[in-house]
């Protein structure tokens, strides 16, 4: 009989692959009806040419976005010791480098792949805490790094981009078309219409569920690392009381319920209901 923590992660894993050939079939037939099966092959190339330079771009990006700088071991001794012991309990090659964001905000971010990562932590989360919900932090941020979600995600993310510009494009084409469809020189074919409006908010809710299922994986992966997943299960009730005394003091009435299907990451209480519930189930064990 499957463990907890297996059925977790099979199913996380089952999850994962079903997104992500829905994605990649919502982009094979929006291309294939706009452009017919020699676009479809151009769609690809590019795709694939994109994908391998595209994730170093995006980084380097993001971090001097968020005005990202290194932290030094010098610095935070501690942090890079921790950082250093969950890579080698995660067998990745390298040890992702830390960098500080100057932001209130309490968060933390990944990226890069699995080779050469970073790891952005924000002033407000190392202000607010612990050493024992950092370490938890970092080994889930750690987690999406061993199991290749960076990579993951960039693929869910790009594909989404790509299929809402080819809906954008062939909503274009057809506003051009109208006269003609007017006076009965060109025929819609409806199928195609119906896609053209759809598939970008499929695919965008497509991306938001892949999400989910890779942060319940990476909250599995880090409470294995650490083997402490009741130090998580605190960070992660810390994290969303501050963020919502922010956002409720930014949106007046922000603490209306989210649709669970709006979201990026899944809710704050199922993520520790099962955290308590690996604790409890390795406690009997």
């Amino acid at each position: 009989m499957l463990s907890t923590r297996a059925y977790h992660a099979w199913i996380n894993r089952l999850q994962t692959l079903l997104l992500i050939c829905l994605l990649l079939g919502i982009l094979i037939l929006t291309g294939w009806l706009l452009f017919g099966e020699e676009g479809l092959w151009l769609i690809i190339l590019v795709s694939v040419t994109i994908l391998l330079i595209g994730p170093a771009v995006a980084s380097r990006l993001t971090l001097i976005l968020y005005r990202a700088r290194p932290i030094t071991q010098h610095e935070a001794p501690e942090l890079w010791r921790i950082i250093a012991f969950l890579a080698a309990r995660a067998e990745l090659t390298s040890v992702p480098t830390l960098y500080y964001v100057a932001s209130p905000l309490v968060n933390a971010f990944t990226v890069g792949h699995r080779r050469h990562a970073a790891i952005a932590l924000t002033d407000g989360l190392l202000r607010y805490l612990s050493i024992r919900e950092l370490a938890a932090v970092l080994a889930h941020e750690t987690a999406h790094v061993a199991n290749g979600d960076l990579f993951v995600m960039s693929l869910a993310a790009y594909i989404s981009r790509l299929i809402r510009v080819l809906a954008l494009a062939g909503q274009i084409l057809l506003f051009f078309m109208l006269p003609f469809v007017f006076f009965g020189y060109v025929t819609i074919n409806w199928m195609v219409l119906l896609l053209l409006f759809f598939s970008p908010h499929l695919a965008l809710l497509l991306q938001l569920g892949l999400s989910r299922v890779r942060e319940f994986d990476a909250d599995l992966k880090a409470s294995q690392l650490t083997g402490d997943p009741e130090a998580l299960a605190l960070a992660l009730a810390k994290i969303e009381r501050v963020s919502r005394s922010w956002q409720a003091w930014l949106f007046p009435g922000w603490s209306n319920p989210q649709s669970s299907w709006l979201r990026t990451h899944p809710a704050t209480e199922e993520r520790i209901r099962r955290l308590r519930l690996l604790r409890a189930t390795s406690n009997i064990q």
